[in-house]
């Protein structure tokens, strides 16, 4: 049994994808799906051990980018381009058509794993919110933060807000260095 991919398999044979592709000057129809396909497993091959090595979501990244991926196109390519384009093959389809399914499946269940394993840390950030929550009371701006500053935004209702013009009233937090 020959030994399972590695990460360097992996992004070698994404890189061989992408090099077909240039040599035979696929369509940007093309390349840019398998460059979606390509950004996504490299997002989530560090996280393959959230997901556990051998999930099937873990399969699906390794075998997407050493198997489905490079069979689809190297299949694809193979073919003469004027024929494959304009030429129905399938109920209608022309090889360029069912290329792009495949790829859109491709790159919809890329999504989907790069979810599930994004998943495990966003719900661990979720319970220590929580937590923090519990221990501490709620966030004084109602949990919304300016990204431009970083600081809380007033709460979207005005209950148990100072009236505009009036002075804030004195925290009672412990923690406020004010």
């Amino acid at each position: 049994m020959p030994p399972a991919p590695t990460e360097a398999d992996v992004l070698s044979a994404l890189d061989g994808v992408s090099a077909a592709l240039v040599e035979a000057k696929a369509s940007p129809l093309i390349r840019s799906r398998v460059d979606r396909i390509d950004r996504l497993v490299r997002a989530t091959l560090p996280r393959l051990a959230a997901l556990g090595l051998g999930s099937a979501d873990a399969y699906a990244v390794v075998a997407t980018a050493t198997s489905y991926l490079p069979e689809a196109v190297a299949g694809y390519l193979r073919l003469p381009r004027d024929w494959a384009d304009t030429r129905p093959i399938d109920a209608g389809r022309t090889a360029l058509m069912m290329l792009v399914d495949q790829l859109e499946l491709l790159g919809s269940t890329m999504v989907k794993v790069l979810d599930a394993a994004n998943h495990s840390d966003a719900a661990a950030l979720i319970a220590h919110g929580r937590f923090l929550e519990a221990k501490f009371g709620a966030p004084s701006g109602g949990g919304v933060l300016d990204v431009s500053s970083g600081t809380p935004l007033p709460s979207p209702s005005s209950e148990g807000s100072p009236q505009s013009g009036s002075p804030p009233s004195p925290s009672t937090n412990s923690l406020d260095l004010e």
